[in-house]
């Protein structure tokens, strides 16, 4: 079991197949993840990456697990800011359940390091990003604070 982790649910009203595309397609992750988007090929194995504006590489990884429209787990590490790339890889997990008229979505983002400052970086940004998500899929309008890259690079 993971040492520090993060897990976050939530119910969106839109379909298991709406949400897998907002969470992998760029033109839905620019309008609710600060104008990033990923590069990768979704195959178990494939590298994947989030750029960031100015080609800014912020995170790597790759896919460990994908079953379309229900589960995605990727490694992931952080590459802009020195100390939280030194911690090496996380995990990050997905899952997607229908729930009536909505759809329940778990996000666990994990690592076998006690008091992972990745972890507590994340848990910061995991729940903006994912009200924004939920309010683009049920309004088509994402919250204007996760619209623009902000975020500076620190040790």
């Amino acid at each position: 079991m993971a040492e520090s982790r993060f897990v976050y649910v939530t119910y969106i009203r839109t379909t298991p197949e709406k949400l897998w595309q907002a969470l992998l397609e760029p033109e839905f992750t620019r309008q609710y993840w600060a104008e990033t988007w990923q590069e990768c090929e979704w195959k178990p194995g494939a590298s994947w990456r989030i750029m960031a504006p100015g080609d800014l590489v912020a995170d790597t990884g790759e896919v460990v697990e994908i079953v379309p429209n229900r589960k995605l787990v990727l490694k992931w590490r952080n590459e802009f800011q020195p100390a939280l790339r030194e911690e090496g890889h996380s995990l990050l997990t997905y899952e997607i359940e229908p729930a009536g008229d909505a759809v329940k979505l778990t996000v666990i983002h994990e690592m076998d390091r006690p008091e992972s400052k990745l972890i507590g970086a994340v848990s910061n940004g995991w729940p903006a990003i994912l009200a924004s998500l939920k309010s683009l899929l049920e309004t088509g309008e994402s919250l204007e604070m996760t619209r623009k890259w902000r975020v500076a690079a620190k040790d």
